[in-house]
């Protein structure tokens, strides 16, 4: 049986679910910069949760709430914060990774988010860490477009906040009188 792509409802539904339930999460992964406008398909939802047992109890709830059926293996899974869980036995796929690759944690990743129409997403340049550090092929061949990518978006939402190196080249840098 051939499962539907990526559509953007499906994100919706798991927002509203997990927003339901409290559930602390970014969407993440090639789907994370198609609800940016990024011009690609995707075969499932891919979201990063913060791995703590009574986040994974919310997740538990929020996805059966949805149509997710969880045998006891995928729930323990989940309660666990297993580094990848993959759920297939719902309306859509659906991928929960606690751990992706290039990114140092949950929190760090969540302070650089982004919440667009109500999603909660990953930064891009994330999303192209964790694409570039995985080392899959079909990661890498998207590298590319991503980064194109991510740069006419940054130029269209410019970001408030400044990297650290930014910030200490403004204090060095001083008018000249």
């Amino acid at each position: 049986m051939t499962r539907p792509q990526f559509q953007p409802e499906q994100a919706r539904l798991i927002a509203n679910a997990f927003a339901g339930e409290g559930v602390d999460y970014l969407f993440i992964g090639k789907g994370a910069a198609i609800l940016l406008g990024f011009p690609a398909m995707t075969q499932d939802v891919d979201v990063f949760p913060a791995r703590t047992r009574e986040n994974g109890e919310r997740i538990v709830r929020a996805l059966r709430a949805t149509g997710f059926e969880l045998s006891g293996e995928l729930e323990e899974a989940i309660l666990h914060g297993n580094d990848f869980v993959q759920i297939k036995s719902g309306p859509f796929d659906l991928d929960l990774v606690f751990a992706p690759d290039g990114i140092r944690g949950f929190a760090e990743a969540k302070a650089r988010s982004l919440t667009v129409q109500g999603f909660r997403i990953a930064n891009l340049r994330d999303v192209i860490a964790s694409k570039r550090a995985s080392g899959r092929e079909k990661d890498i061949l998207d590298l590319p477009l991503l980064e194109r990518f991510l740069q006419e978006y940054e130029r269209l939402n410019p970001t408030p906040l400044r990297s650290a190196a930014d910030a200490a080249r403004a204090r060095t840098v001083r008018p000249q009188n």
